[in-house]
């Protein structure tokens, strides 16, 4: 039954019987401290120190336990991903331990456990003399004391640098100094633990005590508690184990790492035979004549009967070992978003301040940390990559991924890649193997650079469009030309290059919205050379894109550090950057201009069940502004609606924004979104040396045409679990028709005024020749002009050159010099009505009128007054 707390007088009474405690600590230094003391050379003021130097209060820090990395089911439960430990223990309550475990461990540890007051002073003089002289390293100690080293040895352990090379070491040096000094270190440390017993009696409990003492002892290798070692040796619970698992059991405790039941090889060797000792050859005959001593002293005890104490000690020693692996290793499909939360605890400040102490958090902390990932989501990512991107291909390195997160939060849903983890340097892996996290950045466990993103980077283009207040109705010159004049931060730059489109078109003159759609490189260029290159690029940091390394992107090259004033990559994207971060950029346009940071914990509770600080994560509203984002995706609608993005699109209805993009044939990338949630998918050769397009997949898919599985399988998946709404409206003044005065041509050749309309952005159509005197490729009339919508078509008229101007100066004419004027004139039909007939008449009026052109052979018909 649980025990109350005691005084230190009670506790001094319970240790001698005594009932004075400055007679019982006259005692205790007297009659057993100051001999040993003697013999061990310490004496006077340094046996005072012993005791004066020693803490009023035994402060006793959590013990090592491991931490654990959650996700949510499909039923909205959280589940085990990965554990992380140095020490495996899963502590327990009192009631979570069979008594038969307390019976084996009291009898053969401790039997008046329940009436000392925390020293057993004879045996500990015993066996301090025998330290002191050298003739036995025995503890003999009872279990207070027990606890006390295990205490001591477990505070020196977490003072050791997780990550120190000689890490083993300094652990040992930790046991050796608590649990074995022979000679002076002995006794001193044989007295400090007596000191500390009497302190803990007086603090905690006898079950406090006794549980502390079973959730903290080392039972082997990694395995510390009686509920790991429960689980390790026969694969049960401390609240279920028998009576020989736990006879077993509690015979370790004073050797665990030679009785330990795990090692079939054996834990030792004979040094006469070479044999090993207790192993599968001999019985494990070192644990099993321990555990039959302690089945004896729980027959004398009388905590069992006869019946069961033969029937036990004639049963073999047998484990039943269960494993428990630890790592992102072994969480299996989800290993790689694990990796990247992994990697978050062991940099971010939130976990400490030292990367030493953020590691040794991880691994000694007794963390729960609960993720982000929703396996709705993610076994959708995970079947689909699977499916769809083979592991290994003969000829390539082929890597293919998808991540999803919430718009709203940046919490990261779903990250599945198609190779199998593995930490193991870089010569040991086996093809299709890798510990890099291809959605995320170095920072996260990715690659150094991240991988190129083709036209998904033309997003950002078009959003810096929008921000300069033009219209994705605006119409632009988008047809194959050298593109030459553009501005980079500022300054004019020159480009000699001609750039070509996806699939060898010429272009065109259309829309924003049109080039978007059909993701016209020719489209792009066109905008940009209305825009500065490196406001674009500015756009994309403010949307967290930066290269795989984390630096800020520049304009030219696929990095940092290549070709300063190469327009291409940031207009049409060869840039190379991490999936999770051109997923957060397009989240921010579906989310209306709010952009949020990543984000992959949910909340972290400590090993004393309270919540902890996680990483900060912010979301930032305005980022862009709400019409900039309504505007952005109505475009970009145009792109899943029949655009290059088609085959990507849900078939549920809900509305979807996206963009494609293709990188050197080598990369491949295509990025959709709901109102709610955002997939983005990358399936390319990891070290960009062959074209995708020269390999298939098991279903003879070509590898640049996985995505659009890929990204519609993952997407649909998060649309049956979050939904969509439809998106706004795009704004009016982003969608309005462009107005522009349209250049009188007439007069010019038919190449001069298509060349001159063409270059105001006006389409250009040629219509019938029109009568002119003017020669037949001169252009005779335009229609509209004046003003007109950009891109509106002009239809352009070239001259018949049959044709004449009737004369004006035929008006106020007599008959005849009127005949004789348009005679001249070429115009041989001439009919003057009635009205011209008296001598003195003058011409009022012709028709056709009086200075338009007419045909030659028209009949100029005429009135006079």
């Amino acid at each position: 039954m649980p025990q109350q707390n005691r005084t230190v007088k009670s506790v001094l009474g319970g240790l001698l019987g005594l009932a004075g405690l400055s007679v019982v600590a006259g005692l205790l230094v007297t009659a057993s401290v100051t001999p040993v003391l003697a013999m061990t050379g310490i004496t006077g003021s340094a046996a005072i120190n012993l005791f004066e130097d020693l803490p009023e209060n035994l402060k006793v820090n959590a013990p090592m336990e491991q931490s654990t990395i959650y996700g949510t089911g499909a039923d909205g439960q959280p589940f085990a991903m990965a554990a992380f430990y140095e020490q495996n223990r899963i502590p327990v309550e009192y009631d979570q331990i069979a008594p038969v475990m307390y019976d084996a461990i009291l009898s053969s540890e401790d039997k008046i456990f329940y009436s000392h007051g925390g020293v057993n002073l004879g045996t500990t003089i015993k066996v301090a003399f025998g330290n002191a002289v050298g003739t036995t390293d025995r503890g003999a100690s009872t279990i207070t004391q027990q606890y006390v080293k295990n205490v001591q040895i477990q505070e020196c352990e977490q003072g050791v640098p997780a990550d120190a090379t000689d890490y083993q070491d300094q652990v040992n040096d930790c046991w050796y100094t608590y649990a074995v000094g022979k000679g002076s270190e002995g006794i001193e440390r044989k007295l400090r633990e007596m000191r500390y017993a009497l302190q803990i009696e007086k603090d905690y409990s006898k079950n406090d005590i006794l549980l502390g003492y079973l959730n903290l002892a080392s039972f082997g290798g990694q395995v510390y508690g009686i509920e790991a070692a429960a689980n390790r040796y026969f694969s049960t619970s401390a609240a279920n184990v028998t009576l020989v698992q736990a006879a077993t059991i509690a015979g370790m405790v004073q050797q665990p790492n030679t009785l330990r039941i795990d090692m079939p090889q054996g834990t030792e060797t004979d040094e006469s035979s070479g044999a090993p000792v207790n192993g599968e050859a001999d019985g494990y005959k070192l644990t099993l004549d321990r555990r039959n001593y302690v089945l004896e002293r729980m027959l004398i005890d009388g905590k069992i009967t006869q019946a069961q104490y033969d029937e036990a000690v004639a049963t073999p020693v047998v484990p039943v070992l269960h494993e428990s692996p630890q790592g992102c290793g072994t969480a299996g499909a989800n290993a790689y978003f694990c990796q990247y939360v992994k990697t978050l605890i062991e940099n971010d400040p939130a976990f400490g301040e030292e990367p030493a102490d953020r590691k040794a958090l991880l691994r000694r902390g007794g963390l729960q940390i609960y993720t982000t990932l929703d396996m709705r989501v993610q076994q959708a990512a995970i079947d689909s990559v699977h499916n769809h991107v083979p592991q290994t291909i003969p000829g390539i390195l082929v890597g293919g991924t998808g991540v999803s997160i919430e718009t709203t939060t940046g919490r990261v849903l779903a990250m599945a890649q198609n190779t199998e983890f593995n930490e193991t340097t870089s010569a040991n892996l086996a093809a299709g193997q890798t510990a890099m996290v291809l959605a995320a950045d170095r920072a996260h466990g990715g690659s150094t650079w991240g991988f190129e993103t083709g036209s998904t980077y033309k997003l950002f283009t078009l959003l810096e469009w929008l921000n300069k207040g033009h219209s994705v109705n605006q119409v632009l010159d988008g047809r194959m030309k050298v593109f030459s004049s553009f501005t980079r931060c500022g300054d004019k730059i020159t480009n000699k290059d001609k750039i070509g489109n996806f699939g060898g078109g010429g272009g065109s003159i259309g829309t924003v919205r049109q080039f978007t759609a059909s993701s016209l490189n020719t489209g792009f260029l066109a905008m940009a050379q209305q825009l500065d290159l490196c406001d674009i690029n500015k756009v994309a940091k403010s949307l967290g894109v930066h290269y795989g390394n984390g630096d800020d992107i520049t304009v030219g090259g696929t990095n940092a550090n290549t070709a300063a004033n190469d327009p291409f990559p940031t207009v049409l994207g060869s840039k190379s950057v991490a999936p999770l971060q051109m997923a957060g950029a397009y989240a921010t346009v579906a989310n209306g201009g709010t952009y949020c940071e990543p984000k992959v914990i949910d909340r972290v509770v400590g090993a004393d069940g309270q919540e902890r600080a996680i990483p900060e994560t912010t979301c930032t509203p305005g980022t862009l502004t709400p019409e900039v984002a309504a505007t952005a995706a109505y475009a970009l609608r145009g792109v899943m609606e029949g655009g290059t993005g088609g085959r990507a699109k849900p078939s549920d209805g809900i509305q979807v924004i996206g963009k494609t993009g293709t990188a050197e044939k080598e990369h491949t990338m295509l990025v959709e979104s709901s109102t709610n949630v955002t997939t983005a998918v990358w399936v390319g050769n990891i070290d960009g040396r062959e074209a995708l397009g020269n390999f298939r997949n098991n279903q003879g898919v070509a590898l640049n045409n996985i995505r659009y599985d890929l990204a519609r399988d993952i997407q649909t998946a998060a649309n049956a679990a979050y939904g969509g709404n439809d998106f706004p409206p795009p704004d009016d003044k982003l969608t309005k028709q462009v107005m522009a005065d349209v250049p009188d041509v007439v007069g010019m050749t038919i190449d001069q005024a298509t060349a001159t309309l063409e270059a105001a952005n006006f389409t250009v159509a040629v219509g019938a020749p029109v009568d002119s005197d003017q020669p037949t490729n001169i252009v005779a009339a335009q229609d509209p002009s004046g003003r007109a919508a950009t891109g509106m078509t002009i239809t352009i008229s070239p001259s018949n050159g049959l044709g004449a101007s009737v004369p004006t100066a035929v008006i106020g004419q007599s008959k005849s010099d009127a005949q004789s004027t348009l005679f001249s004139a070429g115009f041989t039909s001439i009919a003057f009505d009635n009205s011209c007939n008296p001598p003195n008449a003058t011409v009022r009026s012709t028709d056709p009128a009086a200075g338009t052109r007419a045909s030659k052979g028209t009949t100029i018909r005429i009135s006079c007054n």
